[in-house]
């Protein structure tokens, strides 16, 4: 057996293998010795290795069997003799995967009226929480750290004695201690904007909040409408007229001209709309919209569950000009859904803000544009006419927005009626693999009024694939102009920057290169290649667990919540390879990590594609995973599956 693995290494020393990043041979290594280095690290709270049955505890817990290796494109004739089964790629995302409930993790909650300077509380005996400190702690999981991030950071930690840092801030008779001075210094300074009020959310509930931009634009589309259909009609008397055999069509025409010109007060036998205004196509004078500099900017993709507000944050940190809140469905924000809104949320760091709305009608989305110019804080508002995924563009949006210009114009000329902001649109090369389509859109947009574009460059089909048509981009860029135009797709090095800033693209859209390493920006703008030590890649970990803990929270439910959108980032992160370990300089994107041994453990661990391994270094950072905790990735990374 440890032949056949030697065989095995020698043989991807010798021969590059089609599909994976050259390694140096010394760092090289085979699936088994790989996981049997990882595993002996593993120590009981005693120092000693944990048991076989604790180990297997854990895996079954924590995570799901490690995915095979992506199978090589086969022949057709290979592929007719290994036959169907074998032939089916895994694609797409885990749709059945379990979920928990944040509100699992607690056995019994502490009442807000306990946590709150211990007032009395409203609901008295019907109450379901507990009121008890002394029960409540004695129940409570152990703390983390002897340091809270919320208090050494703003001076007061909201969540009290519910914190799982609480030691740090709380007095023997359990009272919540404060620093005045950090407290005074944020006093009147909120960090995040664009919170839903309950205000607005129970008006929007009811149905009460009044859209009069929209009102007036959609009045235009509707007399258009019946503008058009009128046309219709007369053209269908035209027709009766003519067909007339006696010839009076002439007669017809001469009697109407003749009472057109004798009364002109009177109206004509047609119904007429009536005098034709710019209201529908008037806009706002360029001094009067709010102007955004897109030119040369590094702009990090919207990115549904990884791109949330913590990690954009660590983004900012390394030098990401531009960020975008993840996709939002209009007709949530419309209802006035709280999770939906949350997507919508700001940092203060965030100086160039956007957000993402998905939409398929007219009215919806020019609303949607009217409620968000209204009540939160942005720089500008991006249309999803790119997302692939069948519950959005079975129902006419995302890239199905594409193939129905009509309702694309109208969309687009409706939220830049009604917005103060530039109007953005990213899209892909088409909806057909080899049936481009954007370069035909490109030009119509222009005349629509938007203000800037991102392609991807893919087509819906062909996800991730094949690698991006950056030579389509090229020829798109040129067509777009003066418009902006954002170029997006494999992008993972700085080489691959300039390669794509010389194609005359406006700027570069930054996703998946993102996640696998967020300090690709300042590789970027510096010009380098950054070989980060593995102790700086848990630093940048470190800091998203402190972001993510202001933002959703320091007691148990924030705790799970933070550690399951790490572990959601870890599942790409963990494609990155050290540049020191590298034969060939850069990585590229579409390019899997062999199993290799890295410098040190941390590195090693860093490596593993194995989700238990995910799991324990969020417990470095965020302790012990509770008893009834699982995880399974959402997406099934086709590119390395």
């Amino acid at each position: 057996m440890e032949k056949a693995a030697e065989e095995t290494v020698e043989k991807k020393t010798d021969v590059a293998v089609k599909g994976e990043a050259a390694l140096k041979p010394e760092f090289l290594t085979t699936k088994e010795k790989f996981h049997e280095f990882v595993d002996s690290e593993r120590r009981g709270p005693k120092g000693e290795e944990t048991s076989e049955n604790d180990k297997d505890e854990e895996t079954k817990e924590t995570s799901v069997e490690e995915p095979d290796a992506k199978k090589l494109k086969l022949d057709p004739e290979e592929r007719n003799k290994w036959g169907k089964p074998d032939g089916k790629r895994i694609r797409g995302q885990n749709k059945s995967r379990p979920h928990t409930k944040p509100t699992a993790y607690d056995e019994k909650r502490l009442c807000l009226s306990v946590i709150q300077d211990n007032r009395e509380c409203p609901f008295g005996d019907k109450c379901h929480f507990e009121h008890s400190v002394a029960q409540y702690l004695a129940n409570k999981p152990a703390d983390i750290r002897e340091s809270c991030y919320l208090y050494d950071t703003f001076g007061k930690c909201l969540y009290g004695l519910t914190c799982r840092f609480a030691k740090a801030h709380t007095t023997p008779d359990y009272k919540t201690m404060e620093n005045a001075e950090l407290i005074k210094a944020y006093e009147g300074r909120s960090t995040v904007k664009n919170s839903l009020s309950k205000d607005l959310q129970n008006r929007l509930r009811k149905r009460s909040v009044a859209f009069k931009k929209s009102a007036e634009y959609l009045k235009t589309l509707s007399n258009n409408k019946d503008k058009k259909e009128q046309q219709g009609n007369g053209d269908a008397c035209a027709a009766e007229v003519s067909a007339d055999p006696t010839g009076g069509e002439q007669h017809v025409s001469t009697e109407t001209e003749t009472q057109l010109q004798a009364s002109p007060d009177k109206q004509p036998p047609v119904k007429t709309v009536g005098p034709l205004t710019d209201v529908d196509v008037i806009k706002l004078r360029p001094c009067e919209k709010k102007q955004v500099d897109f030119q040369d900017k590094l702009y990090l993709a919207p990115l549904t569950t990884c791109g949330n507000l913590p990690f954009r944050r660590v983004c900012k940190r390394f030098g990401a000009d531009i960020t975008c809140g993840e996709m939002a469905m209009c007709t949530n924000l419309l209802q006035g859904q709280q999770s939906e809104w949350a997507l919508l949320k700001r940092h203060e760091s965030e100086d160039i803000f956007g957000v993402q709305v998905e939409g398929c009608f007219p009215d919806t989305m020019t609303r949607c544009a009217e409620l968000i110019n209204n009540n939160t804080d942005v720089d500008f508002v991006d249309i999803n006419s790119g997302c692939p995924i069948d519950l959005v563009y079975k129902k006419g949006g995302g890239c199905g927005l594409m193939t129905r210009t009509r309702k694309f114009e109208q969309i687009i000329k409706g939220m830049n009626y009604v917005l103060d902001v530039p109007l953005t649109v990213k899209i892909r090369t088409g909806v057909q693999e080899k049936s481009n389509i954007a370069h035909k859109l490109i030009p119509e947009m222009k005349k629509w009024g938007v203000s800037m574009i991102t392609l991807h460059g893919r087509s819906r089909e062909q996800r991730y694939t094949k690698l991006a048509d950056w030579d389509y981009i090229t020829t798109c860029s040129k067509l777009a102009s003066p418009v902006p135009l954002f170029g997006n797709g494999d992008i993972l090095s700085y080489e691959d920057a300039m390669k794509a800033r010389e194609t005359g693209v406006s700027g570069i859209m930054i996703a998946r290169g993102a996640l696998i390493k967020p300090w690709i920006f300042t590789e970027i703008k510096e010009s380098r290649h950054w070989d980060i030590s593995s102790s700086e890649r848990l630093d940048v970990l470190r800091d998203f667990t402190n972001f993510g803990l202001e933002h959703w929270g320091s007691d148990t439910r924030g705790v799970e919540k933070t550690r399951k959108f790490m572990l959601e980032w870890l599942s790409f992160m963990c494609r990155y390879i050290p540049v020191g370990l590298l034969e060939r300089v850069p990585q590229k994107i579409n390019e899997r990590p062999p199993y290799y041994m890295g410098r040190n453990y941390l590195e090693s661990l860093m490596a593993s594609q194995n989700v238990g391994d995910w799991v324990r270094i969020s417990e470095m950072l965020l302790g012990p995973v509770p008893k009834n905790f699982n995880f399974l990735p959402k997406h099934k990374a086709n590119a390395y599956k």
